[in-house]
């Protein structure tokens, strides 16, 4: 089994100076995109699935367009929650995020005034991601090691979603347990491209990591984060 997790394009978060809600892509995040679409054009999905927010939509479009395969939204990629800051001054976002960056690493759990907990995110992320695998006929054999028993190996399965979501999936599946700086861990830029594959085992399939974050089909200048 392969998941290739694909993180959205640059988003517009600040327009005018102000917070933008479940913003959309800039017209960098669109290049981005493209960029993405064509360098996975040649590749086979039975799935591609995409998170219901705006910038990830954006993002999975071309990708659909040259894929010739419709939109397929999965509610538990979404990312994690924020405080309603729409319309708000930029400024209040970038204080509370460096205000979480100055905690102390375990109150870093309770996350942003207003918003999701990351303690909160994490247990929805790993029960989305053990819902996935059930639908898609994984069933987890050991309650120590995630060793799975796969009626499909041979399935592969695009997510376009966010830096949160795929991180958190990302550490679930292969076993590590998560953390409240889990986006800072595992360092995805936009439109970035990670791939999980399953290895069979005596007793199942285990996931390995093949690639974390490949933005190799960016330019250089093209690349953020």
């Amino acid at each position: 089994m392969e998941l290739v997790l694909i993180r959205h394009g640059q988003p517009e978060w600040m327009r005018d100076d102000l917070n933008v809600e479940n913003p959309p892509l800039t017209k960098l995040g669109h290049h981005q995109a493209k960029c993405m679409a064509a360098a996975l054009a040649g590749e086979e999905f039975d799935e591609v699935l995409v998170s219901p927010l705006l910038r990830a939509r954006q993002t999975a479009a071309p990708l659909y367009e040259a894929l010739g395969r419709d939109e397929v939204i999965d509610e538990w990629l979404q990312e994690i929650g924020d405080p309603n800051w729409h319309g708000t001054p930029y400024s209040l976002a970038q204080e509370a995020y460096k205000e979480l960056l100055a905690r102390p690493s375990l109150e870093r759990w309770t996350g942003l005034e207003g918003g999701e907990s990351v303690r909160e995110f994490a247990d929805r992320i790993i029960v989305g991601a053990n819902g996935f695998m059930a639908r898609h006929g994984g069933t987890r054999v050991d309650g120590e090691l995630p060793v799975w028993k796969l009626d499909n190996p041979d399935q592969r399965i695009a997510m376009v979603a966010h830096a949160g979501t795929n991180s958190m999936a990302l550490g679930h599946l292969l076993g590590v347990d998560p953390v409240p700086w889990q986006w800072e861990r595992f360092q995805l830029h936009h439109t970035s491209v990670t791939r999980l594959e399953t290895f069979e085992l005596g007793d199942g399939h285990a996931f390995g990591m093949s690639a974390l974050g490949n933005a190799e089909h960016l330019a250089l200048n093209d690349r953020t984060r």
